[in-house]
Parts: structure tokens; C-alpha cells; sequence
């Protein structure tokens, strides 16, 4: 199994992780995205006395977590939850019988920009073309933002245009290869803190947690994802009631670490380079994570 490569962060002493090391199991070019966790999310697995027999995931958004759960047997099952009804209608045509339809229409779409605007001028006639045309926007839109108001991507990597981001074997033998697990994961559409309420009391599930980023006044995710008002509040005390063990990733700030710290949490700064190749951390929120630090 081919695992991350480590450079290290001299400010933390922990290791930045090289994400194109982490196997990418995601067809999307998700912001927010968490590759470069994987890492870690492997090490609280092997921390847990048991192997789950859920693993819950209420805003799974690129779903690399749920994914790599899966193809790496860390659980037994995965629940992945998205609210988005294009991110959803990705899952639901690759999980539930639309995967080839799905896998030939990216491979054999002559992309330029004239044809990726006269696709996304058109309402989606069904769920696999409303799949089809969500890849299509997180892969030509700037920095794979499908929000209200994201533009395509002009100049792209090395030049290459609205094209640089459009890998159609790649992306369509990721959407071929969940056929490998597809009877391990199920998928719901819907709200994410209705979910936790439904399983909170399940001794066998653990839950990972990736709400979108707009606690103690920030405001990325307000940007980058079409439903991003949270009650956060809200979702730390349902998080503090969850019978199995949890993981959930904010950014690092003192506000959030007081909700933590409120809550009785254990929490750790992780080092991460962000899509501007800039070093930040961001907080790896549970109950000990000793494990981590």
C-alpha cells in the first residue's frame, strides 16, 4: 500500500503531508478537501480498540475519508451523507447503478470551453446528467468551487486553460473503481446533524466530522459551498452525546478551541499546505488524541 510522504513543519515539529503520496480515491477536486489527512485518519482507526462497524460521515463532500474507509477495510460499512443535490447526484449514479454511464460520458466529452458552457446552460434531464454536469463544473470552475458565483477557470496549471483540471481517464477510472466497495457504502442526501441525532447512540459507529468552515466569523466556507449555514453550537452538543468515538477538523482558532475545550475535548493543531501551497494548520478535534500529538 503506498502511504504519505512527510516533509517537516519547523514552526509545529509535526510532519506536513504530501498529499500526491495518499492514494486519491475521489473524482472531485474538492475545496476543503481532506487528502492530507488521511495520515492521521488511519492512525485513529488503528487507535480504536475495536474496527468499527459504521463509520459515519455527515458532510462528506469529495468523500476521500469514507473512500479510503472503504478500500482500506478501516470499517466495516460507511454512511456518507451530503446535503448538495449535485455533489449527491455524483455518489448516487456511482453507487446505485449509473457508474459506467457515468465513467464513458466524462471519458468521451470533447472538452473546450464552448462545449463546457453549452452543458451547463442546459438543465440536467436526469440524475446521471445532473452527475455528469457536477463533475464537469468542479473540474473547469476556479478552484473546483461548484457555489453560486464560481467562474471557470481561465489561464489553469502550465498554461493549459479550462482543460488543466480535466483528466478523464483519471476521473473516470476513480468512478469505475467504487464498483470495488460500492456494497460496503451507503449513501444519504440530506442534513448531516439529522443524522448525527439518528446514530448518536449506535456503541459501534465512530463519526468524522468536516462541517463546512464558517465558526468564530470565517468565512471560506460561505464561499466555497452552496450550504454552509451551520448551527455549530449545535453540532458540538451533538457531538458531545455521540456514544462512539469522533473526529472533527475546523480551523485553528482560539474560538474554536474554547468550544472544544467547553465540551471537554482533546484537540491537536495539524500542519497543512492549503491550495496556495501555504503552510497553516487546522484543528483536529475528539475525545484524546493522544495518538496525534
Amino acid at each position: 500500500m503506498k502511504y504519505a510522504t512527510p516533509s517537516t513543519d519547523f514552526c509545529s515539529g509535526r510532519s506536513v503531508v504530501n498529499v500526491a503520496s495518499v492514494p486519491q480515491r475521489s473524482p472531485f477536486r474538492y475545496p476543503g478537501g481532506k487528502t492530507w489527512l488521511i495520515p492521521y485518519i488511519r492512525r485513529w482507526f488503528h487507535h480504536l480498540t475495536d474496527k468499527p462497524a459504521l463509520l459515519v460521515e455527515p458532510f462528506a463532500g469529495g468523500g476521500i475519508v469514507s473512500l479510503t474507509a472503504a478500500f482500506e477495510d478501516l470499517a466495516d460499512r460507511v454512511l456518507m451523507v451530503e446535503l448538495d443535490a449535485g455533489v449527491a447526484s455524483v455518489w448516487q449514479a456511482a453507487l446505485y447503478g449509473e457508474r459506467d454511464w457515468l465513467a464513458d460520458r466524462i471519458l468521451n466529452f470533447a472538452l473546450t470551453k464552448e462545449s463546457v458552457v453549452a452543458e451547463l446552460s442546459c438543465p440536467p434531464a436526469s440524475l446521471r446528467a445532473a452527475a455528469f454536469q457536477t463533475i464537469l463544473r468542479n473540474r473547469t470552475n476556479h478552484g473546483g468551487i461548484m457555489a453560486p458565483g464560481a467562474g471557470l477557470i481561465h489561464s489553469g496549471e502550465n498554461g493549459r486553460g479550462i482543460g488543466s483540471r480535466w483528466y478523464p481517464e483519471t476521473i473516470s477510472k476513480r468512478i469505475r473503481d467504487l464498483g470495488q466497495v460500492k456494497h460496503r457504502i451507503d449513501f444519504i442526501q440530506g442534513d448531516g446533524l439529522a443524522v448525527l441525532r439518528q446514530y448518536a447512540l449506535r456503541e459501534n459507529a465512530v463519526f468524522f466530522i468536516d462541517p463546512p468552515y464558517t465558526a468564530a466569523g470565517k468565512r471560506a466556507g460561505t464561499r466555497l459551498y452552496t450550504h454552509n449555514a451551520i448551527d455549530h453550537a449545535e453540532l458540538f452538543r451533538l457531538v458531545s452525546g455521540l456514544r462512539g468515538d469522533f473526529l472533527m477538523t475546523y480551523d485553528n482558532s482560539p474560538e474554536l478551541q474554547a468550544m472544544a475545550a467547553q465540551h471537554g475535548f482533546d484537540y491537536a493543531a495539524i500542519p497543512m499546505k492549503n491550495t496556495h501551497n501555504t503552510r497553516m494548520t487546522e484543528l483536529l478535534i475528539g475525545r484524546e488524541l493522544s495518538w496525534a500529538k
